[in-house]
């Protein structure tokens, strides 16, 4: 799991495919940084049961990881954040590290641990922030992004808010149905 999390991350790095996902401002929001965190999340599988176990007890029902990767998460989702991303070798290497290491990782070490009403909050709060920025990427009357247009920013937005609806969807129906696991 580890070798997989690194490979993500280390693709992702590349300068083609940094070029291409960051050329558009719906890749890089809505490809990219979701799939730097996402490796974290493979990464933290792969953490050893005594290192977790170490984990847990400064991430009581989960909340400490939870908030620290909402509170960093929170920060990519800021147009200066991606501009600084862009124009900044610091600021890219700060994407490169923070969202695996500060976003993906807690959240897949404390999302089992998180109460289902730490979990509903989390996503109440979460989807509907998604879909405002969305909205005010939409209806921004100036760009909003120093390095992508107007229409890149329309259209990244009403990616987040589809966004939004569709990961509401999904924990609905996770909600209403469950997960069936077919072995």
């Amino acid at each position: 799991m580890a070798l997989i999390a690194v490979l993500i991350i280390v693709v992702l790095a590349m300068p083609p495919a940094r070029e291409a996902l960051e050329g558009t401002m719906i890749l890089h929001m809505l490809v990219q940084i979701p799939l730097l965190a996402v490796a974290g999340s493979i990464g933290a599988l792969a953490i050893p049961r005594r290192w977790r176990v170490r984990v847990t007890s400064w991430n009581r029902f989960g909340i400490t990881g939870t908030l620290v990767a909402v509170i960093v998460s929170t920060w990519w989702m800021v147009p200066r954040a991606l501009d600084g991303a862009i124009s900044s070798g610091a600021m890219e290497l700060f994407k490169f590290v923070s969202l695996p290491l500060l976003v993906g990782a807690p959240l897949a070490l404390s999302w089992r641990e998180l109460p289902f009403v730490g979990k509903g909050f989390l996503l109440a709060n979460i989807l509907p922030m998604w879909a405002v920025v969305g909205w005010l990427y939409v209806a921004a009357p100036t760009r909003v992004c120093n390095y992508y247009l107007v229409d890149q920013q329309v259209i990244a937005g009403y990616g987040l808010i589809a966004a939004s609806i569709a990961a509401g969807a999904a924990a609905i129906g996770i909600g209403l149905f469950g997960v069936k696991r077919y072995a």
